[in-house]
């Protein structure tokens, strides 16, 4: 399953090698380079609220980042930490939510939703490696479940990754570190049939600090045509992604302090997965209309076990998720202006339409990588409509109100394995929102926002009656679960080029996806709920310094539980970041960035916690014309702390009886990654 196919990865580096066509040679002009950072664009007046946002290339590209998945770090208060191997999905935190992998934070790139539903490993499962960072144009963000056009697994918030059409020059890139972790990416655009057709590719091989080498073999490949076609505003997009990887996951306290295991050890070597995603997207434009469509082809082997020898001493826990999957999607978008009672009323129309064919959803008891048992052996078709409609409203020259209405539609058909457990439902859920934006003056304006959002279940769930490991009876779950939160807050620019947000927020979930360790994946709990406050900064002090903070506070708690006992395990209650930019006329950038992830209940008593953590990481690079130079220094002051941790029962090879512990994935190590890059 994880040997690495040599002719795909040799295609891959002919196709990288092909962008450095004979322009590369050429003799050509320097061109001034102008910095524009898209956190400082104006959203005064434009903004529905205070938690919405907009990140562009030069926020991000100046970041020392370890892996793709911290691109969503650029959303304040976002956290994404990973307690497995490299190729999986990572572990995301806002808000005070242990989100697992995506249960309640969508995103999309380029229109197409990234999100899985009824995924094998986790529903709402949110994989970004499919991204290459370097062509990322822009990051939208919103939080909370204030807009109409964001609906499932998109509680929390949701981000809209937008790579670029063309590129002012192509570029080659190769980084290297001391961890054995080697990359190659390169983009280039040329002008095509009316348009630009944008072409990159990614080749990443690692093995880390692990005791156990993670072998990862990545690539990515993407093809962008932006044009126009006859009076079409047209895009057309191919991506490509495959990965496969050895996985080091948490580990139990225990075998650390005895010395069994060293802090980068494991105890089962068979871990690991292969993922392999390929999409097509088509976006189609006239006037006031847009039409999208998506088609998707899906695969991963997941390879598992949290728990080693608790429920079957003799070949021990682990276990393999496997899914495969066609994606198809198409939305619509309509947007038209109209008098409403004498208002200037601007109206956003929208229509999605997604449907999985989950082909295969299983899970396998395996032994050695090998399977020995079958727990699940799946497939499901899952069919979603959404009907949306989103007015703003200019009530005087200061106040503006935004009313949205969201309707969405599941219809599904699971046939499992145990015929039990088979069967067809569907759900509906209509959800309200509105908000209110006071523009005071140009440097200040408040907001008000309140509505109603959902995540969708596995809809295996829905229709379950009997637990198919131990045969017990169990009771199905909500298809969709409602989520409620509103939210006041302001943004000012009173000092020029200091932009200050602050929220206050408060969410309700019906049920929250919660990580239990004898099972290897989230299940839904009980119902929850979160107030806090969330605070951030970006300051431009001058040309060549770059300021930004931000820090959240949030209270968790479960609903109907006394106090003391309702605590809901994961749920951080601060985190905090902050970086400093230095660009020097001469070519040099210096980028020094602090992650802060305060602690986290473990129970819900509260008795035993994970410590807070604290990261600090240091980019360096030099521009020398079309060369430039850099250093990253991750993990700078070479933290023990952890990433994540959680606590479960365990039983090792040789324990008699299962042990409850905290299990733990460190922090890497220090590492220094050298980076050279060349623009033709």
């Amino acid at each position: 399953m994880l040997n690495c196919n040599e002719n795909k990865f040799g295609f891959a580096l002919f196709l990288l090698l092909s962008l450095c066509n004979t322009s590369i040679c050429a003799d050509t002009e320097t061109i001034e380079e102008v910095t524009v950072w898209g956190r400082a664009f104006d959203l005064i007046g434009d903004a529905d609220s205070a938690s919405q946002g907009l990140v562009g290339y030069a926020d991000f590209s100046t970041r020392p980042l370890l892996r793709v998945g911290e691109l969503v770090e650029v959303v304040p208060g976002m956290i994404a930490t990973q307690h497995s191997g490299p190729g999986k999905a990572n572990q995301y935190f806002l808000r005070g939510m242990n989100l697992d992998h995506g249960s309640d934070f969508s995103g999309r790139v380029d229109g197409m939703q990234i999100d899985m539903r009824s995924h094998a490993h986790a529903s709402g499962y949110l994989d970004i490696n499919i991204i290459i960072p370097e062509i990322v144009e822009t990051v939208a963000f919103r939080k909370g479940p204030y807009y109409a056009e964001m609906g499932d697994f998109s509680a929390a918030g949701g981000v809209k990754f937008k790579t670029y059409d063309s590129l002012d020059s192509g570029f080659i890139e190769f980084s290297a570190s001391n961890q054995e972790d080697y990359r190659f990416v390169g983009a280039n655009s040329v002008e095509l049939a009316n348009g630009n057709l944008l072409y990159a590719g990614e080749i990443q091989l690692r093995d880390g600090p692990w005791d156990l080498e993670q072998d990862l073999a990545k690539i990515n490949a993407l093809l962008k045509y932006t044009g126009q076609i006859g009076r079409f505003r047209t895009q057309l997009i191919g991506m490509a992604y495959d990965s496969e990887w050895n996985a080091t996951n948490q580990v139990p306290q225990r075998a650390v302090v005895n010395g069994s295991i060293d802090r980068f050890g494991f105890i089962d070597p068979d871990l690991g997965g292969d993922s392999s995603r390929y999409s097509l997207i088509a976006h189609l434009g006239l006037d006031d209309l847009t039409l999208s469509a998506y088609v998707s082809y899906y695969e991963m082997n997941l390879i598992n076990n949290p728990t080693y020898f608790l429920n079957d001493p003799l070949n021990g826990d682990e276990f393999e998720q496997e899914d495969q999957r066609w994606i198809y999607g198409l939305t619509a978008d309509y947007d038209i202006e109209s008098l409403f009672m004498g208002f200037t009323t601007n109206h956003h129309l929208g229509m999605e339409m997604r449907y999985d064919d989950i082909q295969e959803v299983n899970l396998f008891n395996t032994l050695a990588r090998t399977r020995i048992a079958s727990v699940r052996e799946d497939s499901v078709e899952e069919f979603s409509l959404s009907l949306f409609a989103e007015s703003k409203v200019e009530l005087t020259e200061k106040l503006r109100a935004t009313v949205g209405l969201r309707w969405d539609y599941y219809d599904f058909d699971v046939k499992a394995l145990l015929a039990e457990n088979s069967g067809s439902d569907n759900d509906s859920l209509i959800q309200p929102k509105v908000g209110l934006a006071y523009q005071f003056d140009d440097e200040l304006e408040f907001y008000a926002n309140y509505g109603i959002g959902f995540h969708s279940n596995d809809v295996r769930g829905s229709v379950i009656s009997i637990d198919p490991a131990s045969g017990a009876a169990v009771d199905p779950v909500d298809t969709l679960v409602k989520a409620e939160g509103a939210e006041i807050g302001f943004r000012s620019e009173w000092i020029e080029g200091l932009i200050l947000t602050l929220a206050g927020f408060w969410m309700e979930l019906d049920s929250e996806l919660l990580f239990v360790g004898d099972a290897g994946t989230s299940e839904p709990n009980d119902a929850t709920q979160r107030y806090g406050l969330e605070f951030s900064a970006f300051w431009i002090v001058n040309d060549w310094l770059t300021l930004d903070a931000t820090y959240t506070k949030t209270e968790a708690e479960f609903k109907g539980l006394p106090n003391g006992q309702n605590k809901i395990p994961d749920a951080h209650g601060q985190t905090a970041s902050a970086g400093a930019t230095i660009l020097i006329d001469d070519g040099w950038t210096a980028s020094l960035r602090l992650r802060h992830f305060g602690d986290a209940p473990l129970l819900e008593d509260g008795s035993v916690k994970k410590d807070d953590s604290t990261l600090f990481n240091l980019g360096l690079s030099r521009n020398f014309g079309k060369f430039s130079l850099g250093l990253d220094v991750l993990n700078l002051l070479d933290s023990k702390d952890d990433d994540v941790a959680f606590l479960f029962e365990s039983q090792l090879a040789g324990e008699i009886n299962p042990v409850e512990d905290i299990h733990f994935h460190p922090f890497e190590e220090r590492t220094f990654r050298f980076t050279a890059k060349y623009e033709f």
